[in-house]
């Protein structure tokens, strides 16, 4: 199946009507972003308030996020089908109205429901908002236009975590769902006013269902298995044994499908595209190490050292900030050296890992700030420069195709990695807690040495109590460090591919 739509030439001559259609993707990517961040900042609340473990109230993130990967492949065939503009506005209403009913829910199982629902309405937004863009401006404009439309990518971020960890605290988890509903109403009607209907939109093909499907078996089965192994105890479960089985079967039946099949979901001439290819591969590292500081930040910092929600928000919207900083140096750094920027980009979020994966219990504001902006300040680098390098040698007819592939990977990355980071914080806190809690026993000879047990008086309840708490704290803050470590070297794997890629044209 020809997923794509024919991608016309930029036929908006007046510059400000160009400016205006950015303005109005942007705000639909700002929604989509911050709905994402702004429920990273509540994470530890809901968690209390829903009876939730911390592998299960990470599945608001994760399963909106697979939700996301799952339905963002099939934004080519929905735009032509339907229309960009018509799914847009499908896609911003059906967005903002779960965000109210995620406001409502009053158990874990309906808030992944609504999440799940609100992460298919908002799959479409971001690539055909891509796809409008480098329709929109001519080529030699897309570097500028990427930028521009990623400060609406940064934004989100920077609004969500500050007003949500706010809001949050003076009222609770529900309100900063519920926040989001004023910029998708303006949102709504922006796109109702200035994306027109494509005069020579042509029919929708086919859908390929078989092959969708397959897809989307594989991608939600391996979520599943990534994010109940932890809890089944892996391959010792039955229920891990069936989900990996059905995702590598069904990953098997995709590519079969998409191989021999006339017009398959997929289109495998685009992986003859050698920077497209490599593109893949990176995009889905980037995505890997896109969200999971999100995730584990606020519980790093509220369990282990007490920060209220809205320091929390305060800081994690510092992250927005070195974004932002990001696309005022980008453009001329990737039209001096694309592959230097991108190798850049990566490093600094290389950096940002390795410096909290040193943390202890003493670290400071300012030590939590500067690895947020740099971790910020590199999501930025890196986001420009690989767009440049992947569809740089993309033929405009495969572009639907091309963004909504991409799309997918990057959230699907995102996702699985969460899960991944998630179950080694559990699993490192349980065992380094058998360790350490070794030490409290009545025949430990250290616990009679007045410099070990500080103020702790062991030979009470209370006493006892105070340092297995402590011992609790301590296991979960080398949870974390594990984590964050993995997070380093994943953010520097993909660095030997990013010199393969060829230059792009200067006029890409």
């Amino acid at each position: 199946m020809n997923m794509s739509m024919t991608i016309e030439p930029a036929t908006m001559a007046p510059a400000s009507r160009r400016y205006i259609v950015l303005a109005t993707v942007s705000s639909a990517t700002m929604l989509y972003a911050m709905a994402i961040t702004i429920a990273n900042v509540v994470l530890p609340q809901m968690r209390g308030a829903l009876s939730a473990t911390p592998d299960q109230v990470a599945w608001v993130i994760t399963f909106n996020l697979v939700a996301t990967a799952v339905v963002t492949p099939i934004s080519g065939w929905l735009s032509n089908r339907f229309g960009r503009r018509r799914i847009m506005l499908i896609g911003t209403f059906g967005f903002t109205t779960t965000s109210v009913l995620c406001g409502l829910a009053d158990s874990l199982e309906v808030l992944v429901l609504y999440r799940i629902l609100q992460g298919a309405f908002g799959a479409p937004l971001v690539p055909i908002s891509q796809a409008i863009i480098l329709d929109t401006f001519p080529r030699e404009k897309h570097a500028l236009a990427t930028a521009l439309w990623g400060v609406g990518v940064v934004t989100g971020p920077i609004i969500g975590p500050t007003f949500g960890g706010f809001i949050a605290e003076e009222y609770s988890w529900r309100w900063v769902f519920f926040m989001i509903v004023p910029f998708g109403v303006m949102t709504f009607v922006s796109i109702w006013a200035f994306i027109k209907k494509r005069p020579n939109r042509p029919p929708g093909p086919a859908m390929d269902w078989l092959g969708f499907l397959a897809l989307a078996a594989a991608l939600a089965a391996f979520q599943f298995m990534f994010d109940r192994g932890e809890r089944n105890d892996w391959f010792d479960s039955p229920e891990t044994i069936i989900e990996c089985t059905i995702g590598f079967l069904a990953m098997y039946i995709f590519l079969v499908h998409i191989s021999t099949a006339k017009n398959p979901f997929i289109r495998p001439g685009l992986f003859l595209n050698r920077n497209y290819s490599l593109g893949l591969v990176m995009a889905f590292f980037f995505g890997m190490i896109n969200f999971v500081p999100l995730v584990l930040m606020p519980s790093m910092l509220q369990d282990l050292r007490g920060y209220p929600d809205s320091t929390i928000g305060v800081l994690l919207a510092i992250r927005g900030a070195g974004n932002m900083l990001s696309f005022l140096l980008v453009i001329r750094m990737a039209q001096w050296n694309v592959h230097a920027t991108l190798t850049f980009g990566f490093l600094c979020q290389a950096v940002s890992g390795y410096a909290i994966s040193q943390f202890d219990m003493n670290a400071t504001y300012f030590d939590i700030a500067w690895t947020g902006a740099l971790q910020g300040l590199g999501i930025g680098m890196s986001w420009v420069p690989l767009t440049l390098i992947m569809f740089s040698t993309v033929k405009p007819e495969f572009l639907d195709d091309a963004s909504a592939i991409f799309h997918m990977l990057r959230n699907f990355g995102s996702s699985l990695f969460i899960s991944v980071s998630v179950a080694v914080v559990i699993h490192s806190t349980y065992i380094n807690g058998l360790e350490l809690g070794l030490a409290l026993n009545e025949y430990s000879k250290l616990l009679t040495l007045p410099w070990v047990t500080g103020i702790l008086d062991l030979s009470t309840v209370q006493g006892l109590s105070a340092a297995s708490a402590e011992v609790k704290r301590q296991a979960a803050t080398i949870g974390f460090i594990n984590a964050f470590r993995i997070y380093a070297i994943v953010a520097i794997i993909p660095l030997p591919l990013i010199w393969l890629a060829r230059k792009p044209k200067p006029e890409s």
